[in-house]
């Protein structure tokens, strides 16, 4: 096999490395039944099969209870922007929206055409390096928005924030969906894009309340409503079967890890490591507040352009890829996913101080 390099990408992003294994072997036979996955009907036994057992992973290691629904869904969180206001947004009502990066901004220009939208917390004043530490929300909203994770910030909530008494929390959890336990029953809807913690591109994870499905119009678009989707188990239109067979490996894996708290823990230690080396440089730094910094996305800087542009041509001369930050922050972004190892990690710090060492 072709040796495999050390993959920081902020998405599509590492896979593990034994889930990657079993679904080679699956492109050919699913099982003994002699037909690839990717050649399976969706609506035939044996992706069935697959189907249920991804849901009833989804179920068990993510503590999703009996009275949420499970929906594999396509067009990414962009279809979920404005998807979430179309269903439970009327243009009478107001809906409040924490705005920490370019993700919850295009999810508050979707919201706006269906309803109106306050802004109840937003970061852009200092370009998103923080977590809003108050809100103030409208009297009555309609829901309470936020994103979890901003991926090209590099900031992540702690916990979820504190929504007025009898609202519904909504969450765009692309970017750290399953990295850390989750209590679901605080959330009334929570989607993610698969690409980062969950599996290939082009699924998108969403876990709604049943009793709020019915309270959508009837009259959008037919797949546009959530209650097509849950009344057809997410196969009202052929599903992404190769992408949801990956997700229920990908859950197992994490399953046999030891869970979400196991995970937590291995994430946790992932990102500490990095950021105390950064903090103990002298030519790189964080670019997130140390209270807002994410276990996802560890975004950071060297002293100078040309420094930052220098270290991304040292660090793939390493074998280290995907480092390059995005333009609204530069420099560099290390994505230590679920999947992505202790070792990359290791070897990312290894190379800030060889740098380092010739540079400060």
């Amino acid at each position: 096999m072709t040796k495999r390099i050390v993959n920081f990408a902020a998405g599509p992003a590492a896979l593990p490395l034994p889930v990657l294994e079993e679904a080679r072997e699956a492109l050919l036979s699913l099982g003994n039944s002699g037909i690839g996955i990717l050649e399976h009907s969706h609506r035939g036994k044996a992706f069935l099969a697959v189907y249920h057992e991804t849901v009833a992973l989804f179920r068990e290691v993510g503590g999703i209870p009996d009275d949420y629904e499970v929906l594999f869904l396509q067009g990414g969180a962009s279809t979920q922007f404005f998807m979430v206001p179309m269903n439970f947004l009327s243009r009478e009502q107001t809906a409040d929206y924490l705005v920490t990066g370019a993700w919850s901004e295009k999810a508050v220009a979707e919201a706006g055409r269906f309803g109106k939208v306050h802004v109840a917390g937003s970061s852009k004043d200092r370009n998103y390096c923080y977590i809003p530490k108050t809100c103030q929300y409208s009297p009555s909203p309609a829901y309470v928005h936020f994103t979890s994770n901003n991926t090209i910030f590099g900031t992540e909530f702690a916990h979820e924030p504190s929504i007025p008494a009898g609202s519904l929390l909504f969450c765009d959890a692309s970017s750290d969906i399953f990295s850390r336990p989750i209590d679901v029953k605080r959330y009334a809807l929570i989607y993610a894009g698969a690409q980062k913690n969950l599996g290939p591109s082009g699924v998108t994870l969403v876990i709604l309340r049943k009793d709020l499905i019915e309270r959508a119009p009837q009259d959008l678009p037919t797949m546009l409503q959530y209650r097509t989707h849950a009344d057809n188990e997410s196969m009202y239109n052929t599903c992404p079967t190769f992408g949801i067979y990956v997700m229920g490996l990908v859950v197992k894996w994490i399953k046999n890890q030891g869970g979400l708290q196991a995970l937590e823990a291995r994430n946790r230690a992932k990102a500490d490591k990095l950021y105390a080396a950064l903090d103990s440089s002298r030519i790189f730094k964080a670019t997130a507040d140390r209270d807002s910094r994410s276990m996802m996305n560890v975004t950071f800087v060297a002293s100078s352009e040309d420094l930052n542009n220098q270290f991304l041509k040292f660090a793939e001369a390493q074998g280290l890829d995907g480092l390059k930050g995005h333009r609204s922050v530069g420099g560099m972004r290390a994505s230590l996913y679920n999947a992505f190892p202790p070792e990359g990690v290791d070897a990312l710090v290894d190379a800030l101080k060889r740098f380092e060492a010739q540079h400060a």
